[in-house]
C-alpha cells in the first residue's frame, strides 16, 4: 500500500488549469480505490479549487464527494491570498497553518507520503 499526497496548484483559470485539477483528483481516485493512503491539499491558486469543487452544481462535486474524507486541508495563506478563505471556510474543507500560514508539505514527507503536485 502506497502514501499518495496529491498537492493541488493549479489554478482554476485555463483549460490547462482546468486538466491539472481533473488529473489531480483521478489520481487520489485511483489512489483511493487500489487502497492505498490518500492525502489531498489545495495550496497556491489551488484553494481556488475548494469552493468550485464544494459546490453541488458543479460537474466535479460528485468525484469530489468521494475524495473528501482524503482532503486534509486548503492552505489557510494562500486563501486569503486568492480571495477565498471565507468562502472555504463554508465547506467542510480545514484551512492549514502548520508551517507559517502555510501546510508542512515537509510534514506529510516525514510521515511517509510521496507527494505528486498538480
Amino acid at each position: 500500500m502506497a502514501k499518495v499526497a496529491v498537492v493541488v496548484l493549479a489554478d482554476i483559470e485555463s483549460h490547462a488549469d482546468q486538466g491539472r485539477g481533473t488529473n489531480a483528483l483521478e489520481l487520489a481516485k485511483e489512489a483511493k480505490e487500489a487502497g492505498d493512503e490518500v492525502a489531498i491539499v489545495f495550496d497556491g491558486a489551488g484553494t481556488r479549487w475548494v469552493p468550485k469543487l464544494a459546490d453541488p452544481q458543479s460537474k466535479m462535486n460528485p468525484v469530489f464527494a468521494q475524495l473528501e474524507e482524503n482532503v486534509i486541508g486548503a492552505c489557510s495563506f494562500c486563501a486569503s491570498a486568492f480571495h477565498v478563505k471565507d468562502e472555504i471556510k463554508q465547506t467542510n474543507v480545514k484551512l492549514l497553518s502548520d508551517y507559517e500560514g502555510h501546510p508542512s508539505l515537509r510534514g506529510l514527507i516525514a510521515d511517509g507520503y510521496q507527494l505528486v503536485t498538480f
